[in-house]
This record gives C-alpha cells, sequence and structure tokens, in this order.
C-alpha cells in the first residue's frame, strides 16, 4: 500500500538521522517511525476489512483532531477544503455578500446585513427569510451549505428569494458579490464632549492601520481622553498587537517575548515606530472572553502604566501558534511558545503541559503564581489572564430575559417594529414608551416562554430531598405555599425585569434603522463597562492612583477570585 511505503520511506529518512544524534534524539526517533508505522498498517487493516465502506479522508482527519486535541485546543489540523475559511480569519478578507444568515427551526434567516456591503444596499433586511439561493432550496441546506452558496467571487451575482414580515408573496434580490472586508475597528465616536471611544474586534491584517485612524479622528473630534473596548476580542495576528502597543508607548520599548523549543524562533518584540500618543489617557475595557492579542495589548499597556484596566480579568491564553505547510495543500497551525510581557510575566491560565490520569486539565493554582513589577513599581501576577485594575461585573441576565433571547422573541419583535415604522429618532435618543413595551408583552401572550428560575429549581430540589428523606408528608402544606409565591412572582418577571428587557429591545430595534453603529450607540447610557471607564477617565487624582504603587487595583490581587476594590 502506498501509505505504507510512504511511511517506511518516513522511517527510514529518520534512520539516516540516527548518527548525527544523540542516543536519546535516536530512541525517540525510533518511536516516531514505529508508531508512523504502526498507524499505516492499522489504517490498511481497517480500510480492507471494516464492514462498511471507509472513507479516508473523513477518518483520518477524526484521527488527527483526537491526537492534536489532547495537546491543546489551538493546534490543529487545517485540510485543503478549509483554507479559504482559515484564510478569511487572518485577512478579514473574502468574497461575499456582507451578510451573517442562520438556519433556524428550519427557516433560513437573515441575521445580521452589514451596513454599506452588497446585502444591505441590494435591500437584504434582517428578520428576511431565504427561500431559495440561485433557484436551490434552503429546506434541507445546513449553515456551511448556506455559506457557501452565499460566497463567491466579487462581481459575480447571486440571486435570492425571498419572503419578509408584512409582504404577501416572495421577492426577488439580485446582489453583486464584492471582495468583503472585515472591520476591525467596528465602532469609534464620542462618548462625551472630550471621551472618544472605539472598539477593536479583532486583529488581522491592517488593525494597527484601523486603530491609527480611529483615534486620530477622535483626536480631531475633540477627544482628550480614550475609551479603548477589547471586550470579546479573541485575538489574532502578533504583529497587529505589538503595533497596535506601539501606538501608545515609546519607541524602543519591549513588547513581547515568545519563547518556545525551537530556540532559533525566540524573539523580542519591540515597539519599532514613533508612537501615536503616549499622553493621552486610556481606559482599556476587557471582558472574560478577551484573548490571546488582545491580552498582549492589554498587558502591555498595564506593564508601563499606560492605561487603566476596566472590566473583567481576560481569557488567559499565554501560547503563540505558527501555521507549517503540509503536504497536498493542507496545513498545520501548532502552538509553538508562549509570550511574555514587559513585566516578564505570562499570563496562560490552563496547564495544557499537564493533565491528570483522568485526561482533565487544571488552573495554575494561586500558591504558583509569581508576582512581578510594572514599570512603576505595581504588582501584577502571572497565570491567569491579565486582571482588570477596576473590576466590573457585568450583571446576571434574568431567566426570562435569557428565554427572550434565545428563542429570538426580541429579534423578531424588532422585525416586526421595522415593518410597521418607517423611522425611528437617533439611536442615542431612541426608547420604548411604557405603551409600546405593554405592546411587545401582549405580543409574547401565547408564545412559549417556559422557563424555571433559580428558586424554582432550588425548590424542586428540596422538594426532592424531602421526598428521599422521607419527611415529604411533613413539610408538604408550607413547599405548596412557597411553590405558589414563586409561581405569582414568576407571572410578574416581564415586570420586574422592565427595564432589563427593554433596553436590549431597543438595541435590537435600533439595529434594524441604524445597524451596528446604532446598536453600539444604544448602550452607552447603561453599560456598566463603559459608565466605569467614563468615571475613572473624569477622575484624574484616581486615574493616576491607580496607576501607582499601591493604588486600590484588582491587578494586585493574587487570586483570580479575589474582587479588586474600586
Amino acid at each position: 500500500m502506498n501509505v505504507r511505503k510512504t511511511t517506511l520511506g518516513l522511517a527510514a529518512g529518520a534512520a539516516l538521522l540516527f548518527s548525527f544524534k544523540s542516543a536519546t534524539d535516536s530512541e525517540r526517533y525510533f518511536e516516531i517511525a514505529k508508531n508512523l508505522d504502526i498507524f499505516a498498517t492499522l489504517f490498511k487493516e481497517v480500510n480492507t476489512y471494516y464492514v462498511d465502506d471507509v472513507a479516508p479522508s473523513k477518518v483520518m482527519k477524526t484521527g488527527i483532531d483526537a491526537m492534536l486535541k489532547s495537546l491543546d485546543p489551538y493546534t490543529n489540523y487545517i485540510p485543503e477544503d478549509d483554507i479559504e475559511d482559515f484564510r478569511t480569519m487572518t485577512t478579514g478578507q473574502y468574497g461575499g455578500i456582507g451578510a451573517i444568515v442562520v438556519k433556524r427551526a428550519g427557516k433560513t434567516i437573515v441575521q445580521t446585513a452589514y451596513e454599506g456591503f452588497p446585502a444591505q444596499k441590494a435591500g437584504l433586511l434582517p428578520g428576511d427569510e431565504i427561500l431559495s439561493i440561485n433557484g436551490i432550496s434552503m429546506d434541507k441546506k445546513t449553515n456551511a451549505d448556506i455559506s457557501k452558496l452565499l460566497k463567491g467571487q466579487a462581481n459575480s451575482t447571486v440571486k435570492l428569494m425571498v419572503t419578509r414580515y408584512g409582504q404577501e408573496a416572495p421577492v426577488e434580490i439580485n446582489i453583486t458579490r464584492d471582495k468583503i472586508q472585515v472591520d476591525n475597528v467596528p465602532y469609534y465616536g464620542m462618548l462625551t464632549s472630550d471621551i472618544g471611544y472605539f472598539q477593536l474586534s479583532g486583529f488581522t491584517v491592517d488593525a494597527s492601520r484601523e486603530v491609527r485612524t480611529a483615534v486620530a479622528k477622535l483626536k480631531e473630534q475633540g477627544a482628550k481622553k480614550i475609551v479603548f473596548d477589547l471586550r470579546d476580542n479573541p485575538g489574532g495576528l502578533l504583529n497587529e498587537a505589538v503595533n497596535i502597543s506601539n501606538l501608545f508607548v515609546d519607541k524602543g520599548l519591549d513588547i513581547v517575548s515568545t519563547k518556545g523549543k525551537v530556540t532559533e524562533w525566540n524573539k523580542t518584540y519591540k515597539a519599532l515606530d514613533v508612537p501615536l500618543d503616549t499622553q493621552i489617557p486610556l481606559a482599556i475595557i476587557t471582558s472574560n472572553r478577551s484573548a490571546s492579542a488582545s491580552e498582549i495589548v492589554t498587558g502591555v499597556m498595564q506593564d508601563y502604566d499606560r492605561a487603566v484596566v476596566v472590566g473583567e480579568r481576560t481569557f488567559g491564553k499565554g501560547l503563540v501558534q505558527a501555521t507549517r505547510p503540509l503536504s497536498y495543500n493542507s496545513q498545520l497551525k501548532v502552538t509553538t511558545a508562549k509570550y511574555y510581557i514587559p513585566s516578564g510575566r505570562c499570563i496562560q491560565e490552563i496547564d495544557y503541559t499537564h493533565r491528570a490520569d483522568d485526561g482533565t486539565l487544571g488552573k495554575v493554582p494561586d500558591s504558583l503564581r509569581t508576582a512581578f513589577k510594572t514599570h512603576a513599581g505595581r504588582t501584577v501576577y502571572d497565570g491567569g489572564g491579565v486582571a482588570p485594575d477596576v473590576e466590573v461585573k457585568d450583571p446576571e441576565v434574568a431567566a426570562i430575559t435569557r428565554v427572550l433571547i434565545q428563542k429570538n422573541y426580541l429579534f423578531d419583535y424588532a422585525t416586526r417594529y421595522r415593518a410597521e415604522h418607517q423611522s425611528i429618532p437617533p439611536s442615542r435618543e431612541f426608547q420604548l414608551s411604557d405603551a409600546e413595551y405593554q405592546k411587545f408583552t401582549q405580543w409574547l401572550q401565547g408564545k412559549d416562554i417556559n422557563y424555571s428560575t433559580p428558586a424554582e429549581k432550588a425548590l424542586t430540589s428540596l422538594i426532592t430531598q424531602t421526598k428521599e428523606e422521607k419527611h415529604y408528608d411533613d413539610v408538604k402544606a408550607e413547599l405548596e405555599g412557597i411553590r405558589k409565591k414563586v409561581t405569582v412572582n414568576k407571572a410578574n418577571d416581564l415586570t420586574r425585569f422592565k427595564s432589563e428587557i427593554r433596553e436590549l429591545l431597543e438595541q435590537e430595534i435600533v439595529s434594524r434603522y441604524y445597524f451596528q453603529k446604532g446598536s453600539v450607540e444604544a448602550t452607552f447610557d447603561d453599560d456598566p463597562n463603559i459608565l466605569a471607564a467614563i468615571q475613572v477617565l473624569n477622575d484624574q487624582s484616581r486615574y493616576n492612583s491607580l496607576l501607582k504603587p499601591g493604588g486600590k487595583s484588582a491587578s494586585a490581587m493574587k487570586s483570580a477570585g479575589v474582587p479588586g476594590k474600586q
């Protein structure tokens, strides 16, 4: 079999290296050659004798994925068929219509149409149901199928048959595909007369150029302070993280160092360019899903005492990946190093090197976390993400609100609202009146809003326990009384959590008129992280004290579970 011959060839090649390696290396190469041979012969036997036909590519990918999964979540095999999607992730570019389309309850629904892109320009609206693409019915198509049908070469045309709320008959929408460039900075604007704000959602090519442009434009608009929002940013290209950090710190300073098995690849990245602004006060907002490159930027700003970090402790991904070419146009994305920010700390939280006997992983324990010093002498810790200087916990979403989101009731009502209202006030001014909110609650009547509150779950558990302990009959009347009170309270949840639900509904409605930018602006008046950042930037003495040794900040707390004082 060719696979066997190839494997034996690899073994022979490895054997040629033995004379140039130590005994330990020789043993390792022998183990590699031996196990490759076992794998090839096993695959041959399965392919020959398994009761059903075996798809070689599928079975092999399953084996490769399982092998790499035992290492860490970031070491991945990318077959040739997925290379285009991987390229989109790293460049932010693809040929398509500029919309997010999802399968929901058997229907193909437009979830988002990005402003200024072909779908929006052609008149496609969120909430539209796509019946067919180029004559192909969507009935049995998956999300992956739909994505492939919508993507294509720039300047090619795709024909959609669409049904829309408020229209009796389907309509045909022809969209000319274009080269889609996903913005790393989806929004920038002014929060107050002197505080600018921008979001960074990714680190693909040109992210640093976009940040430079955003900050320059904000300063032109009068910004004397900046809120830099990195929440939920999963990271991306290392060099873009270096260049973005360089915008705010002096030329020549160390930004990040990488250290791995291949010592020739170890490198210290420095700020090579003249910075944009090293003085403007900065507040960086993070979440527990801010990871990788976003943690490098946050950590650099904290280590040089250049910004106050507001929000949640970051994810804790201190690993670096590189792509390596494989045969047949496939690639391997492999973890090659850990990165270290200027204080010398690595913020990697999960220990992938040492697994328990059952294969589970653990976090770096507090006892092994080491203290480091920022440039000004503040104490910070490794091994658990970047801790904020001002910790802000997002409020827990009520059970009723979670159900309304999960069942797409907010989304569907916004679709209905858009069809019935030609225009609304600007995004920062729009508010639903009490009467309009009442219409929403009436619309919900008859809808499935079945959910269990924490109190109901606790009561159910208590009833089960009393029955097991044979005490239920003794407390049955009391428990039934509690159940009735909980049920009555639950019936009032749409009123009790009116403020929370109405705010989310307003954001959804605003997005139908003012797109993603409007949706962002609709959060400015009640986003606890943005409000905390504004508060810090407007209190110069507090801002300065947080960046000095002894400042009361969460970053000085060793345990990841200990909240910082504000």
